[in-house]
């Protein structure tokens, strides 16, 4: 029999929240290795976004105050040089909010990838969730298994690291000063937040010196792209950099498509992840670790058929510009190939939060590398084979827009 006495719940932790990487930062609790704890997350613009059928929060979202991150997590033992394993035992949405959103951000304000080839406006989509499935009043005809998974989990850098990531951002920075969207984002006092009450000249310098959270790094950080390793069953392999690791992590998606399209277009939302934690000493140097491995997880949604989509390292959707074995040409003509053939049927702002894969088909035979979209045909409710007849377009309505009709 099941008795409160023989039953001990994994604790949850959650009283930390910050949105700046710095080693200054302390942790909000320690964890020993091997034991299992879980950490609740809100979404990663800290509730900006609401359920609602307007995307004029999309539109205004405050950039400087993301991503909100629970922690940092100790783990007792971990030190510079070590290899932290962080084993993703569960995720799933709180219960009191089972929906998530995916949006597409303006131009001079987030961007994405295509932002400059559709000048973004803002659009926004809301999915509720029900167990592993997602579907949309803004995307109707639509079902899918979510992919869940951390957006951003990573160790906190050493002083070192943190100087040299603040010095070769500056420089690109630099380099390209008027660039829209930015190519960097650089230390921002203004929205940075730590969570905890630390003396005001500690406060002030990780305000100062703290590195957003926007890219991924050494450490980890904002690798949502890697789907496939950071579901629910994946195991990682980070470096330490100091003592405790300081684990932190947040940006929770029930479902991405390989690469986020519109910069939000994960199916974000808010919830809690399970955790479990070991310490390899010395493994960085063991596994020459200078950047994060990952060990996929045994769980995966069920599509065999999917519809391919080729792109190449030829502008054909622009000016036609011949490039030399660039994959992300490559793979932007891939997408905006996928992208017209579900305009065809009725769709927009699906590709981002569907599980779609991609792939490097080729980067051998110059000068053109290959890269591949894969749709799965099965979250459809309706046949989206080519046929001879063509392509039936359907009335599938309207995602959430601006409110002054802006799109």
């Amino acid at each position: 029999m099941a008795t409160e006495a023989n039953s001990v719940p994994h604790p949850t932790l959650i009283s930390g929240i910050h949105n700046r990487w710095h080693p200054d930062i302390p942790p909000i609790a320690t964890v020993k290795p091997g034991q299992t704890f879980k950490i609740e997350c809100v979404d990663w613009t800290g509730a900006q976004i609401g359920n609602n059928d307007t995307s004029d929060d999309v539109k205004n979202v405050d950039l400087t105050k993301v991503h909100n991150l629970s922690g940092p997590i100790a783990v007792e033992g971990a030190e510079p040089g070590d290899c932290l394993v962080v084993d993703i035992l569960d995720i799933k949405p709180f219960d009191k909010m089972p929906w998530g959103y995916t949006g597409i951000f303006e131009l001079e304000n987030g961007g994405g990838l295509f932002a400059r080839e559709f000048n973004s406006k803002a659009a926004k989509a809301i999915w509720d969730i029900n167990g592993v499935y997602a579907t949309s009043r803004h995307i109707p005809g639509v079902r899918f298994a979510g992919v869940t998974h951390p957006g951003l989990i990573g160790t906190a850098p050493s002083v070192e690291l943190l100087s040299t990531w603040n010095k070769r951002e500056g420089e690109l920075i630099a380099a390209h000063v008027n660039s829209v969207p930015p190519v960097a984002f650089p230390p921002e006092p203004i929205g940075a937040y730590v969570g905890q009450a630390l003396p005001s000249d500690v406060r002030e310098r990780i305000a100062r010196e703290g590195a957003r959270t926007i890219p991924g790094r050494e450490h980890g950080g904002n690798c949502d792209r890697l789907i496939d390793f950071l579901r629910r069953g994946s195991r990682c392999y980070f470096p330490v950099f100091v003592e405790g690791a300081n684990l932190s992590v947040g940006d929770l998606h029930f479902s991405q498509g390989d690469v986020s399209m519109s910069f939000c277009g994960a199916i974000e939302m808010a919830g809690i992840i399970t955790f479990s934690t070991s310490v390899i000493k010395g493994g960085v140097e063991k596994f020459a670790l200078k950047q994060p491995i990952f060990l996929p997880s045994p769980v995966d949604p069920m599509y065999s058929q999917k519809l391919v989509f080729e792109g190449l390292s030829v502008d054909i959707h622009g000016d036609g510009k011949q490039y030399n074995m660039d994959a992300t040409v490559a793979y932007k003509q891939a997408a905006l190939n996928a992208i017209a053939y579900l305009m065809k049927i009725g769709y927009n702002l699906l590709l981002s939060a569907a599980p779609v894969e991609s792939h490097v088909g080729a980067i051998v035979d110059s000068p053109n590398a290959c890269v591949t979209l894969a749709i799965p045909t099965g979250i459809f409710e309706h046949d989206i084979l080519p046929h001879p007849d063509g392509l039936a377009k359907k009335d599938f309505g309207q995602c959430a827009i601006r409110s002054d009709g802006v799109v």
